[in-house]
């Protein structure tokens, strides 16, 4: 699968996943990781290094890829995809 048709799959499968949960964003917002309006991924970057922060954006990409056919299947690809986003935007910052 061409990588613009693996993106597209990707948004209609996030449309899927809202449309099972309430129009409620699993992958990138669920509602169980913010509390007080801080998104828990935004405190645990705080809390660590950007090489730390890296270790845990790579660590949750494995096991959302590890898991996924025997767990959530879509939603954790989609998961383990943005850990991999996300990893590619804190490289983007060290590198500029």
């Amino acid at each position: 699968m061409r990588h613009e048709e693996h993106m597209k799959y990707l948004e209609e499968m996030e449309q899927v996943g809202k449309m099972a949960y309430g129009n409620v964003d699993m992958v990138n917002h669920p509602p169980h990781y913010n509390h007080a309006g801080i998104e828990c991924i935004d405190a645990i970057r705080a809390a660590l290094t950007p090489e730390e922060f890296r270790g845990y954006c790579k660590g949750n990409n494995l096991k959302y890829t590890w898991r996924e056919r025997y767990k959530n299947r879509t939603e954790d690809l989609q998961k383990a995809a943005w850990y991999l986003n996300k990893l590619l935007t804190v490289q983007g910052d060290i590198d500029e």
